[in-house]
């Protein structure tokens, strides 16, 4: 494409409805959704349409299955093939989910395509989608945003970015580099999380659009719809998950998004004081619903924080025999190098120690009883939190969700990640049974 076409004004979606339907406009959308070949527009609900009139950013939050990618690669597809973009961004998570979901997955590039004109092409080599007309788009990883440093580009595709490790990064490179063309244009699809690349999205001038999973229910499976309706209909994650709400910090929570987020780290320190595996195991030797919450973390000297406490890994298994999730506990922490495993113990009491060397562990043992409820257990550890004094390694979001609803109104289930993460940070930064660390100065 030449360099005067690409300046040309790009033609609305509206002008290419008109060009593509004409009067098949008149079909019947409750049929046309069973045509492969039936124009996206016939099947598109009013939230996957893109916005009309002038914008920089579309953001796309909806719930599982709402129809987020297809919506996502159907616009790219248009802006490669009709709105002159010849050079696009596709950044997704990883590496793996830009191939496997953007590009080959079910919706993705290559398969939206009708049955009468050419697949675009992936050269993996050069990471790079090719269509017939020559546009090109390029794909990377959201774990690596220095790669975005350089390249330019027409337009860009951005794929779950509640789940990018290094979300904001990313997010400014490519904005630096979306600078070709009459009008730069990104389209960003998630399950919202309140993450701050999607506050800040969503507190921005972008266009904000909305589905809920039930919307596209004639396109998944009815058991699946209908199942996760029963289990998850009305609860915080159902809302977040399913409805695609954006389940900001929750009154009465013990933690903030904020707070951990603002003490982020990337790298670990040179040194470790100490570093412990903390488990929350089941109530029962046979319990295969509850998860073992598993935690590793570490205790180091810093610039400007002096002790500090940095959360490493959450190994947290669901469902899993005792001898599975104590090897995983075992294998884990010989691998990080712990000092010894502490496990909570009021309710198996030796079971715990028992199954633990019953699979070859060599780690000390340290078993602990607690006397207080959940929340005066965690008060203390979430106020260390808001000083500043613990640090996650890396996004842990599992952990880090539940932590945010912990304490909340309607907080259901039991909360086995945070349990073992207040185990390990107590050991960590407080004395024996809970009081406070004398540190020399």
């Amino acid at each position: 494409m030449s360099s005067s076409a690409m300046n040309r004004s790009a033609p609305t979606w509206n002008d290419w409805w008109v060009d593509q339907l004409g009067s098949s406009c008149l079909i019947d959308p409750d049929l046309a959704h069973r045509c492969r070949n039936a124009p996206f527009l016939l099947q598109a609900r009013p939230a996957q349409r893109p916005p009309q009139h002038d914008w920089r950013t579309w953001l796309f939050m909806g719930g599982r299955g709402a129809g987020k990618t297809r919506a996502g690669a159907e616009w790219t597809r248009f802006a490669a093939l009709f709105g002159q973009a010849g050079r696009i961004a596709l950044v997704g998570p990883t590496l793996g989910d830009v191939r496997e979901v953007m590009v080959d997955g079910p919706s993705g590039l290559r398969w939206i395509e009708p049955d009468h004109r050419p697949r675009p092409v992936y050269i993996a080599a050069r990471r790079r989608l090719e269509w017939s007309n020559g546009a090109k788009a390029y794909a990377f990883s959201a774990e690596e945003p220095e790669r975005l440093r350089g390249p330019q580009f027409h337009a860009a595709w951005c794929d779950e970015i509640g789940v990018w490790a290094k979300g904001e990064a990313v997010w400014n490179n490519l904005q630096l580099g979306l600078r070709l063309g009459h009008r730069p244009r990104c389209v960003a699809t998630t399950t919202p999380r309140p993450v701050p690349l999607v506050q800040r999205l969503v507190n921005s001038d972008a266009v904000v659009t909305h589905a809920r999973t039930q919307d596209n229910a004639r396109y998944l499976a009815p058991e699946f719809v209908a199942q996760m309706q029963a289990i998850y209909a009305g609860t915080l994650l159902g809302r977040q998950e399913l409805d695609g709400e954006l389940i900001e910090d929750l009154a009465g929570a013990l933690w903030q998004r904020s707070d951990i987020a603002r003490q982020r780290v990337y790298s670990l320190p040179a040194r470790f004081d100490d570093l412990v595996l903390a488990m929350d195991p089941p109530t029962t030797s046979h319990s295969r619903s509850d998860a073992c919450g598993i935690i590793v973390a570490g205790r180091a000297a810093t610039a400007g924080f002096g002790e500090r406490c940095f959360i490493l890994a959450d190994a947290t298994v669901q469902g899993a025999k005792p001898a599975d999730w104590a090897s995983r506990a075992v294998a884990l922490g010989r691998d990080c190098g712990v000092s010894r495993i502490i496990a909570e113990a009021n309710q198996g009491g030796e079971m715990v120690r028992t199954v633990l060397e019953s699979v070859g562990c060599d780690l000390p043992i340290v078993l602990k009883h607690a006397r207080l409820g959940k929340a005066a257990r965690a008060a203390p550890v979430a106020a260390l939190y808001q000083k500043g004094l613990i640090a996650h390694v890396g996004d842990l979001r599992a952990l880090e969700d539940e932590m945010c609803r912990f304490g909340a109104d309607g907080f259901v289930g039991s909360p086995d990640r945070v349990d073992a993460l207040v185990w390990a940070i107590t050991s960590l930064m407080f004395g024996r049974d809970g009081a406070p660390r004398i540190r020399q100065l």
